[in-house]
């Protein structure tokens, strides 16, 4: 009912930058709060930021100050600006959003999954 597709992550060198996307479409009657998790190898996996509906933000306290958290309410779009990565931030970037669907429940969905990569 509900997609959740990503942009592609990538590699990228200590202290450099990257945008992140993740756009949901189907049956959508209202998006609540979207956020983005990541789990690195042998990790679990762990909230990084989440957005409301309404704007309001909360992040990690690994990441605060270096990442943004974003969404764009007419396109169903959330986003994360990473800037001034870190080799700790390498781990698999996951976007989450809480739906409600049109004549059906409220629930989660998840996007595939993408690789961030920090190393030199």
């Amino acid at each position: 009912q509900v997609q959740l597709v990503e942009s592609r992550g990538g590699l990228v060198q200590p202290g450099g930058s990257l945008r992140l996307s993740c756009a949901a479409s189907g049956t959508i009657f209202s998006i609540h709060a979207m956020g983005w998790y990541r789990q690195a190898p042998g990790k679990e996996r762990e909230l990084v930021a989440v957005i409301t509906s309404g704007g309001n933000t909360n992040y990690i306290d690994s990441v605060k100050g270096r990442f943004t958290v974003s969404r764009d309410n007419a396109e169903n779009t959330v986003y994360l600006q990473m800037n001034s990565l870190k080799p700790e931030d390498t781990a698999v970037y996951y976007c989450n959003a809480d739906v409600t669907v049109v004549s059906g429940p409220r629930a989660d969905y998840w996007g595939q999954g993408t690789q961030v990569t920090v190393s030199s």
